[in-house]
């Protein structure tokens, strides 16, 4: 079974910058589509940006310029770099590969 687990969450005021890391416990990103989703209080879940197997990067139009998607060579963690953050940005966010979810990490922007 494997297993995702994101880290890197936690409180920032407007304008700052996080870095979320989500290790798999396999090398699964050369295999899968590798993602983050949020959930915000009240709403869906939403997808915040995507890697292709090759590397290839798309981003939901709020969050395009600010954040960025990337691996590391060894296809084991994805990481989502997030700047200049605003409030609307606090949710849970969840990476995924496959069939397979994490548990979540939060992130809170407010001043």
């Amino acid at each position: 079974q494997v297993q995702l687990v994101e880290s890197g969450g936690g409180l920032v005021q407007p304008g700052g910058s996080l870095r979320l890391s989500c290790a798999a416990s396999e090398s699964i990103f050369r295999i899968y589509i590798s993602g983050w989703y949020r959930q915000a209080p009240g709403k869906q879940r939403e997808l915040v940006a995507t890697l292709s197997t090759g590397g290839s990067p798309n981003y939901e139009d709020s969050v395009k310029g600010r954040f960025t998607i990337s691996r590391d060579g060894d296809m084991n963690t994805i990481y989502l770099q997030m700047n200049s953050l605003k409030p609307e940005d606090t949710a849970v966010y969840y990476c995924t590969s496959g069939p397979w979810w994490g548990q979540g990490t939060q992130v809170t922007v407010s001043s």
